[in-house]
């Protein structure tokens, strides 16, 4: 039987009626509109022990602290905000007179669309809570973008959004899952989007937060997430603004030395072509929803191997929803206005030049093309060793269909798509699902053809199927 979903209002009562939950709210930027659904549920007076909006950034400067570069819609003074008022409850709360009581601060700091409509708004939110009174604390902070044009909506759509987090902080801690699909209860997906989640706490210590932010992928709460070589989960934004962008999109099961030869030398000429160094270039591996479907449904643990070596080999890893590159690069074009670069094989860019790819869009291939092809946008191709007759493709001898050979040459002409020249032969015969099966069956031979600590994991961690023989085995 599946239970059904409830309203704010009666989110809020709940909690209200239990007599050991006690906080504060703490909301700056969109009106106390969390704490309002407290107060007109009833019952409230056992539940909130403060409720405050410091609008005025010299009063929140004297409460919380000043901000670096004066930014104050930032994670960094979401945190701030929450243990600095858990603190306060600590501090003006004795525990010997308030047995059992589980203390929790809820907090946000959100710009909601301005009048000009040039800001579509977006914000923090997040709440620290004990599970029992002599457990410490716990963290669920999350990034929002709203997607409504009027503030009023914008302001109710953050008031339920907040019910939501507070009582999945109180109710779904031993179901992270559920936790993170209740955060639209009563609301919709064309109201607000949710690219960021991070859990921390005793209560969350087995809790892999890629594999939440996962689920926003797969929910369709956001299009892409992002997470750093050492796992953490980072915000869009704060690490695509303005920088130039080279991409590498594949399903990296495992990352073979062509995945490799690809980004290395496609980075290198990306570099000299655009003048880019590390400081503004940001390098992404992408794999999409589509890629991690091998078969039905998205084999996590699966996933996390791929992650992690990625992960291992220094890289910033990206999981989206864009099975098609134009949405791709259209999507980095919302963060950059800077060179975009992408590396592929040449039966990628096949698929590119294929219509059938662009029937659910009005403009068909023409808008595709018009997103995917943006301005500073360059596709870095790799060549392709046909393993039956041997022979190389380049984009010189790239076969499209003839009704877009005229389209494909002026992309050539135009130095749209070039050819990574300086790639190594030896590694054009290598195929990784050629590789998948020897790992599997023990065929020798297959280290060979991966990065040294890449073939090192496999066999540390016995994934993909690797398992390591015995001599019954060998029988």
């Amino acid at each position: 039987m599946i239970k059904p979903k409830l309203t704010p209002k009666q989110k809020a009562l709940a909690i209200n009626l239990d007599s050991s939950i006690y906080g504060t709210f703490a909301e700056i930027g969109a009106g106390q509109e969390t704490v309002r659904h407290f107060f007109r549920a009833g019952g409230a007076s056992q539940t909130i022990a403060k409720a405050m909006s410091a609008y005025d950034k010299d009063f929140s400067d004297a409460i919380y602290g000043k901000e670096a570069k004066n930014r104050y819609v930032t994670q960094n003074r979401l945190r701030k905000m929450l243990r600095y008022e858990v603190a306060l409850i600590e501090e003006r709360i004795p525990r010997e007179n308030n047995p059992g009581k589980k203390f929790f601060s809820y907090a946000n700091t959100v710009t909601t669309i301005n009048f000009d409509k040039t800001t579509k708004g977006h914000g923090w939110v997040g709440v620290r809570f004990q599970n029992s009174e002599n457990e410490e604390y716990n963290e669920i902070i999350i990034h929002v973008k709203f997607k409504e044009t009027n503030p009023t909506l914008q302001q109710e759509t953050l008031g339920s959004l907040g019910v939501n987090l507070i009582y999945g902080a109180y109710f779904y801690t031993d179901n992270p899952r559920i936790l993170v699909e209740s955060l639209y209860d009563d609301l919709s997906l064309d109201r607000l989007e949710i690219d960021m989640i991070d859990f921390s706490g005793p209560a969350f210590k087995y809790v892999d937060n890629r594999l939440m932010s996962l689920q926003l992928v797969k929910l369709g709460m956001t299009d892409a997430v992002i997470f750093n070589s050492e796992g953490n989960n980072m915000l869009p934004a704060d690490i695509l603004y303005k920088k130039n962008i080279f991409a590498v999109r594949g399903s990296f099961r495992p990352v073979t030395r062509v995945n490799i030869d690809m980004f290395e030398h496609g980075l290198e000429m990306f570099n000299q072509d655009n003048s880019c160094d590390h400081e503004n270039t940001q390098i992404l591996f992408e794999i999409t929803i589509s890629n991690l479907r091998a078969a039905g449904d998205i084999d996590e643990r699966d996933f996390l191997d791929r992650v992690d070596i990625l992960g291992t080999l220094g890289y910033t890893v990206m999981i989206s929803n864009f099975s098609e590159y134009y949405r791709m690069v259209d999507y980095f074009s919302t963060f950059t206005n800077q060179h975009i670069g992408v590396a592929m094989g040449v039966n990628n860019l096949l698929d590119v030049f294929d219509e059938e790819y662009y029937k659910n869009l009005p403009g068909g291939i023409l808008e595709a093309f018009g997103k995917f092809f943006k301005k500073d946008m360059r596709v870095y191709l790799y060549p392709y060793k046909n393993p039956e007759d041997g022979e190389l493709l380049t984009s010189e001898n790239l076969k499209v269909q003839d009704n877009l050979k005229e389209l494909y040459k002026y992309f050539k002409l135009n130095k749209r798509i070039v050819d990574i020249h300086n790639y190594n032969p030896k590694f054009l015969e290598i195929y990784s699902r050629e590789i998948l099966k020897k790992i599997v069956t023990h065929e020798l031979g297959w280290e060979e053809e991966l990065p040294k600590s890449v073939a090192e994991m496999i066999k540390e961690r016995g994934m993909f199927g690797y398992k390591e023989l015995t001599f019954e085995g060998l029988n």
